[in-house]
């Protein structure tokens, strides 16, 4: 199914080469590489990366653009946007993730600032503009008009960084590196173990979510013979959030003992059998040799060379009759569009936070009885344990829903849930694979009662091949992509980025990108379709480089800062305590204007005797790519960009009061998007049962004394 087969994409600048073209290639879309002086006739699409400012001085006039090709949408991705105090500014992968956060996070406490490996934000970003050209896609399916889309890289990364937010927004505290480590609030939970030969990812964790897991690593220890110090514990209510630093080291230290006992061979079989949050942190040869890969058809074959294929596996469903589409340009370019939302956790929910944003109408099926995760996590200060409503987690992930609270294994649930199917256009979900089966929910089972509905289901491992029933949360897509085995220093273990998730959050992007293309696709032919996207697989993708360098023979390890793509890069001290500045250098003579401008070849002297914002205004005005490695005061209270974009939307929590909330990050110039707060659990029940599936206030009355929507 290619639902953008006969569209054709002219990609300006290097964008051609990058992730964009090749998802919305995988789509069916046709790329054309060109120029600023190339004509758009013939394409519906355009992307550049260069932004409106960097086009203008290669001679495109977006204004003109715009009046002689109205139906034309247009996306903008670049380092700083379009349109601020930076838009010309020299960028790059190492610039964007040190002035939008991520870089800060990134690295052992006790060296240097160290950036992801590939182009981790870059590739961010890119989904991002997926989505935000599909939205637009999909609204000219309605207006017949485009739009342009803007997407800035530092935003993006920033938009990661929900924790660091928080945490200041709150208790005025900074989140800092932890190499192996993730930061959860006011927990650093460590999630990279040396094994016999390798490494592994493992992370204890939260409530029902984690207790089977976390069990089955207590008795795999005991079983051994191992001291076991987790041996007794109440899984159900272990908090990741609030445990005492001083356990969770006694815990740490036996969990490490364990680990070094095993080997690669022994998590990927026993460790897999017996269900514990553990696999291996492979190598791009281990990417290439996976059978799970294989048999979901995942590499395209080019010369010889197995190359990641598709971003999303697109399965084509039922027709059902089509239906004129009310839209609101002030709601934004999914107004009309109708979303029953099955999603927990950060991929579903981020998600169908996107779609709301933009304008749909999200309806979050959610249970008192199995909350979202970001309900449980006591992060901040001002949230309490058991209070469903005081996560400032939730508010930032879930803006712009309403919130049904419903028992779904209750034998009644479907007489609510039933009318909804009828009423969504989309449905999204992302459970283990199998589960929407049990609950009569399924793709073929929703197609029957709803012709020509489409639904997204996300997963770690998809939905089909021999790993789809297995344990994964955000940290396993990473260490199976070969992603955590190439962020770090090369006599080091890998590290992660330590608050600021990664498969998480690009999948979201590319499952909205890939359900909206199916759904502007449904307009012409009434066609349903299921997309089932694999999070490992997207961080195979991002990847992409890795993979093709290690099938011609070099060799991928960790390198620090360096960038084969680049001439030099590094981090370097700035004055101050724990303050860096990020240069990227693209040939001899840009080191050479950089010797000269710091008359000596210490770089490291020159920087460390300055301030960070001061040597990159210095550094900018001579041509050279320099960031400051930005924390979230900086960000938050300082950053130019940041504040320029609306990039915290300040919404008022009935708890929590008024506060910044992270928005999608992409601006469009023909739509106004209007994010409200997130719901508190339940807070639409008796109104959606009301005024979409009409029950009366006596049968809604007789719902809730039978516990359906609990």
């Amino acid at each position: 199914m290619m639902p953008l087969s006969g569209y054709k994409v002219l990609a300006l600048g290097s964008m051609a080469a990058r992730p964009l073209a090749r998802l919305l290639h995988s789509l069916g879309a046709e790329i054309i590489a060109g120029t600023a002086a190339d004509d758009p006739a013939g394409c519906s699409f355009v992307i550049d990366d260069l932004g409106l400012e960097g086009l203008s001085d290669s001679g495109w006039n977006q204004a003109a653009i715009t009046e002689q090709y109205p139906a034309l949408i247009h996306a903008s991705v670049s380092t700083f946007g379009s349109g601020n105090a930076h838009s010309r500014w020299r960028g790059g992968e190492l610039v964007a993730s040190a002035m939008g956060g991520v870089l800060r996070l990134t690295g052992n406490p006790d060296r240097r600032p160290i950036k992801e490996a590939a182009d981790a934000c870059t590739f961010h970003a890119d989904m991002v503009a997926a989505a935000g050209l599909m939205a637009a896609h999909y609204a000219r399916g309605t207006s017949g008009l485009g739009d342009h889309i803007d997407v800035a890289i530092q935003e993006v990364a920033f938009n990661r960084n929900v924790s660091g937010v928080l945490a200041w927004q709150f208790d005025r505290r900074k989140l800092h590196r932890a190499g192996s480590a993730l930061n959860y609030g006011r927990a650093q939970v460590r999630c990279i173990w040396p094994l016999s030969d390798g490494w592994c990812f493992h992370s204890l964790m939260t409530g029902k979510f984690g207790a089977p897991a976390n069990s089955a690593l207590s008795n795999w220890m005991d079983q051994a013979g191992v001291a076991n110090p987790l041996r007794s514990v109440d899984w159900l209510r272990y908090n990741r959030s609030t445990l005492d630093p001083a356990t969770r080291a006694e815990w740490e230290r036996a969990i490490e003992a364990f680990f070094r006992s095993r080997s690669k061979q022994d998590i990927a079989t026993e460790g897999r059998r017996r269900g514990i949050n553990a696999c291996v942190v492979a190598n791009p040869f281990d990417v290439l040799a996976d059978p799970h890969l294989q048999e979901r058809g995942f590499w395209q074959v080019r010369d010889g060379t197995s190359l990641p294929g598709r971003f999303v596996r697109l399965q084509e469903g039922t027709a059902g009759p089509t239906t004129k589409r009310e839209s609101d340009t002030n709601r934004g370019p999914l107004s009309g569009l109708k979303v029953l939302d099955f999603s927990w956790a950060l991929v579903g929910g981020i998600t169908t936070k996107t779609l709301g944003d933009l304008g749909a109408d999200v309806i979050k099926v959610e249970s008192r009885l199995r909350p979202c995760l970001s309900r449980l996590d006591v992060q901040v200060s001002a949230s309490k344990p058991g209070n469903f409503d005081d996560k400032p987690w939730f508010s930032h992930l879930n803006t712009s829903k309403q919130s049904l609270t419903l028992n779904m294994k209750h034998p009644r649930a479907m007489e609510v849930l039933g009318p909804l199917i009828d009423w969504a256009d989309l449905v999204v979900e992302n459970f283990s694979p199998g589960t929407m089966a049990k609950l009569g929910l399924d793709f073929d089972s929703l197609q029957r009662r709803n012709p020509g509905l489409v639904m997204i289901s996300g997963s770690v491992f998809g939905q089909t091949g021999p790993l789809a029933q297995e344990w994964g949360v955000d940290g396993t897509g990473g260490a199976l992509s070969g992603r955590t085995f190439l962020t770090g220093w090369p006599d080091r273990d890998p590290v992660v980025p330590g608050s600021v998730p990664y498969g998480d959050v690009i999948v979201p992007f590319v499952m909205a990108a890939s359900g909206l293309a199916a759904l502007e696709q449904r307009r012409a032919t009434g066609q349903g379709a299921h997309v089932d996207a694999s999070m490992y697989e997207i961080c195979v993708q991002q990847m992409h480089e890795s993979i093709e360098q290690t099938q011609r023979g070099l060799t991928s390890q960790r390198a620090g800062n360096d960038d084969p793509k680049l001439f030099r890069q590094e981090v370097y001290p700035a004055a101050g305590e724990d303050r860096w500045v990020a240069i990227s250098l693209e040939n001899a003579e840009e080191l050479e204007a950089l010797l000269a401008l710091t008359a000596t070849e210490d770089i490291a002297a020159w920087t460390s005797a300055r301030i960070d914002s001061e040597i990159v205004e210095q550094l900018q005005h001579a041509g050279i790519a320099a960031g400051v490695v930005q924390d979230i005061e900086d960000l938050m209270d300082h950053d130019p960009v940041i504040a320029a974009r609306n990039a915290l939307v300040l919404l008022t929590h009935p708890i929590l009061g008024t506060f910044g909330h992270m928005r999608t990050p992409a601006s469009f110039s023909r739509h106004c998007p209007q994010p409200f707060r997130a719901p508190g659990i339940g807070e639409h029940s008796v109104q959606v049962t009301r005024t979409i599936i009409g029950l009366s206030d006596e049968a809604i009355s007789t719902l809730q004394e039978e516990g359906v929507f609990e």
